[in-house]
């Protein structure tokens, strides 16, 4: 083993230390090795041991503990920086439902530790007495920018498909390619992903739209479209369109590369035209049109996120992206106070960059939309803390009952009121509003 010193936190080097004292090997082991390897500081550090779990509570007899995967070795250890799980060196047996082993058994060394993980750079473990143990070539691997399974890839993915997709993620954080086996076996064995729970699914995609770029969800499409099916019939569409030269699924992956790392504006890029397939139809001088597509797709969207269990108010954010994606909006004053006013603030700046990616990843040049300007006057009418909402009006429905009006009048008035302030037509002024609401209940 190649000695190559880390620096690792004072609270990780306390329980290394606490372990290494009473005669047990202790390892930072997998992603946290990685990490630090890449100058990269890691969010978590996991440690393995040759000591047994009863060892480890023993020798952490004084700390509270977190023994829920006390009986696959694992013994969490609290401390004020969060909390470090240890493990005992084990090798597994068989993963019959494709996520847990059906066995456990303990081992004595390190390297039968590594060689149950999944890929190389994951399989790789520091003692600051002992130094670097990489037994399968992970920091080579991560040097020459390589994925690449630990031992044998079909068994990795066949013990758990998840890994298929973790894999997908690695590759486009790190920018690694896949080793020619890895790949076959990761297209080949993505259907196992059916087996994985959709809320494992589901977290795995979201890490991995947050780094993705458009060359990784090309590459990996196959993967992308075991896990979202409705997807599969985008790659390869061609849209038979002067203004695309991209088929839908690359389109796809260039808008949702190229939209802020935000959670429901990369899921709404990535879903935004899930619905022109379906409704595909070419005129008779060849050209396409996708008719109703925005409202098809964030029907779509509403029912793969509801499979996936996405979080209601994500979902609700990207339907509503996805069903707006095609809405005109135009450089003018009074359009724009009106979206605003409808649909708030952050909604319509992320409309607005969902509308730019979709525009500008066409793969031709298209005549300049106004997208400067519309920020520029987005801009102009924020700064003039106008009233765009019901809240703001200078009256309230206690002015209306005062008028004499009741039930659900008084919300459709105050509506109504608000329209006109929102359009310049009234002033939000208390004599203004008060006349306009007389005029209205005549």
């Amino acid at each position: 083993m190649k000695h190559n010193p880390l620096t690792l936190p004072p609270h990780v080097l306390s329980c290394i230390d606490a372990l290494e004292n009473r005669g047990f090997a202790c390892y930072a082991v997998g992603g946290c090795v990685r990490d630090l390897l890449l100058g990269i500081e890691p969010h978590d550090y996991d440690l393995c041991t040759a000591a047994r779990p009863d060892a480890i509570r023993e020798t952490f007899r004084d700390h509270t503990l977190v023994l829920s995967g006390e009986k696959h070795g694992t013994v969490g250890v609290v401390t004020e920086q969060g909390v470090i799980e240890i493990t005992t060196f084990r090798t597994e047996g068989s993963y019959t439902d494709s996520r847990h082993p059906d066995w456990v058994t303990f081992v004595d060394e390190i390297e039968g530790d590594l060689s149950r993980r999944d890929f190389t750079v994951n399989a790789m473990a520091y003692s600051p007495k002992r130094g670097l143990a990489d037994p399968f070539g992970g920091q080579s691997d991560m040097e020459n920018k390589l994925l690449r399974a630990v031992g044998d890839a079909h068994v990795r993915f066949e013990e758990d498909a998840l890994r298929i997709l973790r894999g997908v993620r690695f590759a486009a954080r790190f920018g690694l390619a896949a080793e020619p086996q890895t790949e076959k076996a990761m297209f080949a064995l993505a259907p196992l992903l059916e087996k994985i729970a959709k809320e494992r699914i589901f977290d795995e995609l979201c890490k991995l739209l947050l780094v993705a770029k458009a060359e990784d969800l090309l590459r990996f499409s196959p993967v992308i479209t075991q896990t979202i099916p409705e997807l599969t019939d985008s790659v390869g569409f061609q849209q038979h369109n002067p203004h695309h030269l991209f088929d839908v699924f690359t389109h796809t992956a260039y808008v949702t590369a190229a939209v802020s790392p935000v959670l429901a504006l990369r899921w709404a890029a990535l879903l935004h035209d899930v619905g022109k397939p379906a409704t595909f139809t070419l005129d008779e001088m060849g050209c396409g049109h996708f008719y109703g597509h925005a409202e098809a797709g964030a029907q779509l969207a509403d029912q793969i996120l509801l499979r996936l269990k996405a979080p209601t108010a994500l979902r609700k954010e990207v339907v509503f992206l996805i069903s707006h994606h095609m809405t005109t909006l135009e450089a003018n004053r009074k359009l724009v106070r009106r979206r605003l006013s409808q649909y708030g603030e952050q909604p319509l700046r992320m409309l607005l960059q969902l509308q730019q990616a979709d525009y500008s990843c066409k793969g031709v040049v298209n005549e300049p939309e106004d997208f400067e300007e519309i920020h520029g006057l987005l801009e102009e009418i924020l700064a003039e803390d106008a009233c765009l909402t019901i809240r703001n009006l200078k009256i309230n429905g206690h002015d209306l009952m005062a008028m004499g009006l009741t039930g659900p009048a008084i919300g459709s008035c105050l509506n109504e009121l608000l329209r006109m302030v929102v359009d310049e037509q009234i002033p939000n002024e208390e004599a203004a509003l008060l006349a306009a609401a007389r005029r209205l209940t005549q």
